[in-house]
């Protein structure tokens, strides 16, 4: 334990995700070293992060604007429409180059343990959004996970009673350069079930 201000520092930094005790501690230091300037562009970045963010009003994406970039992108699909937990997801699609389309961030996934629900996340706004554009896919790609997986379940039951709709869920795997050896039933049984003709 240290003193005052540097323990605090500590503590917070501890707060942040991925980020653990000794960790923590390295960066508390590292600041403490660093020159008075560097602190201050880091000061000025967090608080224009607070301050000039905010999220894209049409797909919930984080944005300098009311819009984000890629709903103001007049060259992008709008009629199909990839749905994702997060923001950071919106850019790990993004890395690939081979989506065209629009986004809708939910804002997480379902999670009843932690006490989040449909309420919670950007359902509502996704289902008025359907009504009111001309969508005709729906790609959801929600994280592989527990609740990922229940995130995509309810989704798919509500939107199955719209005429036209499509729902697809992206496509899970073999990681390529990987060995059958490695993987686990349920990765091995989903690239089975999802294999396609060559």
């Amino acid at each position: 334990m240290y003193e005052g201000p540097v323990q605090d520092l500590i503590d917070e930094l501890g707060r942040l995700p991925g980020v653990g005790p000794k960790s923590a501690q390295r960066i508390a230091f590292h600041l403490l070293a660093a020159d008075p300037a560097d602190v201050g562009r880091l000061q000025d970045a967090l608080g224009r992060v607070k301050e000039g963010v905010v999220f894209c009003e049409i797909c919930g994406n984080v944005s300098e604007q009311t819009q984000c970039r890629i709903c103001r992108d007049l060259r992008r699909d709008a009629t199909v429409v990839c749905v994702v937990e997060e923001p950071k997801d919106v850019l790990a699609v993004e890395r690939t180059r081979e989506f065209k389309g629009r986004y809708h961030v939910l804002g997480g996934a379902l999670d009843p343990l932690a006490g989040i629900g449909p309420d919670q996340l950007r359902i509502r706004e996704l289902m008025a959004r359907i009504g009111a554009q001309d969508i005709t896919e729906i790609i959801l790609a929600t994280d592989p996970n527990t609740e990922g997986e229940a995130t995509a379940t309810y989704l798919v039951r509500m939107l199955r009673d719209f005429p036209g709709l499509t729902v697809t869920r992206l496509a899970s795997g073999l990681p390529m350069g990987g060995d059958l050896e490695f993987a686990d039933e349920l990765t091995l049984g989903r690239a089975l079930s999802g294999r396609r003709t060559v």
